[in-house]
């Protein structure tokens, strides 16, 4: 009969020992999984702010700029990893692209959005004229003045040329503007000067020297480099002045100041709404930590 009783008593027990045990397991996995699901949550704002941060920076400096002659609009291409590791996937260099790729991916944070791409309009911007006879407008999107700079040549869309002392035609920064013979062009400033659309320079009734103008085909190879130019590979570029300037006009920025200010707006509103999401995400874990360590008994 005690032996009974013992049985009973000792199963009674190992039975509440494992719902007290099963309960504890399982509600320590709850809590790891809304921990994680905080975590994660707190990522996806967090990376789609610092998107929207890298938005803010291409706008504004687009607005810095509305006013720089020959000035061309950047933007940017926002996307997700998940989208970008659909296309590449079958380049990984990986025999499974399953299983051992897998692990390379986190299914909480693959729509976080990212920029995929900044690139640049080339589109041509208003034409002002300005009858300054060192103002030049070149014609085609794809034309560019050849600027000689100590880290070698590069090319620019902003025609509002100056002299200096020597009488060399120089950019707003100082650096001299090349001939077809890829020699500084030198001017006297004694003599008027005239510039036909084949990008020839006369003075005095006598030809001084050609612009070297440069044809890029492919504009996506162009990079920018600061100051209002461009670095480019010889390679895809060709030498062609025919047709391609206008003297006493100034090609203007191709940013449209209007929408510009729209895309600035969205983008705050866009900062500050992934904001209070973080904050609602960090008071949430904050509560959470609180409440567990008041749970704890010494």
């Amino acid at each position: 009969m005690q032996l009974k009783k013992l049985l009973t008593f000792t199963a009674s027990y190992l039975n509440f020992k494992n719902k007290i045990i099963l309960h504890f397991f399982g509600t320590l996995i709850a809590c790891l999984l809304k921990r994680l699901y905080m975590i994660n949550g707190y990522y996806d704002a967090t990376g789609a702010m610092v998107t929207q941060f890298n938005r803010l920076n291409v706008i504004s400096n687009n607005l810095a700029n509305v006013n720089t002659a020959g000035f061309k609009q950047d933007n940017i291409i926002i996307g997700d990893f998940e989208r970008i590791f659909s296309k590449k996937r079958d380049n990984l260099p990986l025999e499974n692209n399953t299983k051992k790729a897998a692990k390379f991916l986190n299914r909480n944070l693959n729509k976080v959005p990212i920029v995929v791409e900044e690139y640049t309009n080339f589109s041509v911007g208003d034409i002002q004229k300005t009858s300054n006879p060192l103002d030049v407008a070149l014609k085609e999107k794809n034309q560019f003045f050849a600027i000689q700079t100590p880290s070698g040549e590069k090319l620019t869309r902003a025609g509002n040329f100056n002299l200096d002392s020597e009488g060399y035609l120089i950019t707003k920064d100082g650096f001299k503007v090349l001939d077809d013979k890829d020699q500084p062009i030198q001017l006297s400033s004694k003599y008027p000067l005239i510039i036909d659309k084949n990008g020839n320079l006369f003075q005095n009734h006598q030809k001084i020297a050609t612009f070297k103008i440069v044809k890029i085909d492919n504009l996506n190879t162009l990079k920018k480099v600061g100051s209002n130019m461009f670095d480019f590979i010889p390679d895809t570029a060709t030498i062609d002045p025919n047709n391609s300037t206008l003297q006493g006009f100034l090609e203007k920025s191709n940013v449209n100041p209007i929408k510009e200010m729209t895309n600035l707006i969205e983008t705050n509103r866009l900062v500050e709404q992934y904001q209070k999401v973080m904050t609602t995400f960090m008071d949430d874990l904050n509560r959470d930590a609180i409440e567990k360590l008041a749970n704890v008994r010494a």
